[in-house]
Order: structure tokens, then sequence, then C-alpha cells
């Protein structure tokens, strides 16, 4: 699977823009000192994002870029198809029977390929730019110091008996 840095800086971006936008426009210099993004890269990805209606610029003293959108009806999967970065595990070309071995075949893992890809998407379109902000990313839990952490989560479960262990050995 490959998402290159322009999906990633883009999704980046929008993060910050909604995080620190407050319902007035944010300067894309900011944006860039924040993230650490090439100013001239983001002009770039924002005249994509733009032309896609993910956001909108403010001109004039005081402008920037805001969302075009609220947070929460912008989608992770909306941004990086507005920057054409085709979310792929696969070597193929999406939407042909051509598959990638030297005999135009398709190799016998594409499928899985192909479904992991599907899944990526999907679970992109499930997550929300306010549910990045927000920091409500599902499956992703808050990771903790040891000494954060109840004694009882630091207990290892109890050893199964010899009889137990011998058995599942078995089977």
């Amino acid at each position: 699977m490959k998402l290159s840095t322009k999906g990633r800086y883009a999704v980046m971006a929008m993060v910050d823009l909604a995080g620190h936008s407050q319902g007035r426009p944010v300067s894309l210099a900011d944006i860039a000192t924040r993230q650490e993004i090439s100013l001239s890269y983001l002009e770039q990805l924002f005249g994509k994002l733009r032309r896609s209606g993910l956001v909108r610029s403010v001109r004039g003293p005081g402008g920037g870029y805001m969302l075009g959108r609220a947070a929460t009806d912008t989608r992770i999967a909306d941004i990086v198809v507005a920057v054409d970065e085709p979310i792929k595990a696969t070597r193929c070309r999406s939407g042909t029977a051509m598959g990638c071995r030297g005999d135009r075949g398709r190799c016998a893992t594409h499928d899985l390929w192909e479904e992991l890809g599907n899944q990526i998407h999907l679970y992109l379109s499930s997550v929300s730019l306010a549910d990045v902000v927000d920091r409500r990313i599902l499956g992703t839990a808050r990771l903790r110091a040891p000494q954060e952490m109840d004694e009882a989560a630091m207990i290892p479960p109890p050893a199964k008996p010899a009889k137990q262990a011998a058995r599942g050995r078995a089977a």
C-alpha cells in the first residue's frame, strides 16, 4: 500500500486548518510552519483542495484559507482523492483486466491486495476531519506510560494448568 507525501501532507494540512481556523482564515505560511511542510508544496495542494470545494480562499489582509464545508462533513478519503492520490495496494492499473505480470495476467494475490485497497478507502471514508481533530479515531487507543496504567493491567493473565496446556498443544 502506498500513500505518498501528497496525500499525507494534504491530510495533515487540512487537520491543521480545521484545528486552527476558529471561524477565521488561516494562512498557508502558518500551516507550513506548524506542520513543517514546504509553502510552495502546500500552495499546489491547496489549489487542488480549493477546486474540489474542500477549502475556500479569502483574499486581502488577514486572508488565507477556510474549510469549504464543516469538518464533520469532510471525509479523509475526500482529501486524498482531491489531491489525485490513488489508494491502491496492487501494481496493476485500476479498472483494467490486465494484470501486472509480464504476461499481463494477474498474480495469485491480486484480489487480496485489491480488497485491501478497497478496505483502506472504506475506512478513510468513514473518518471525518473532525474525528481526527478531536482524536476520535476508531481502533486507536491513547497510549499511556506504564506508570499511568493501573496495577491490574500490568498483571499477566494466569497460566493454564498443565493438563489444559498439554491438550492445547495436541490440538
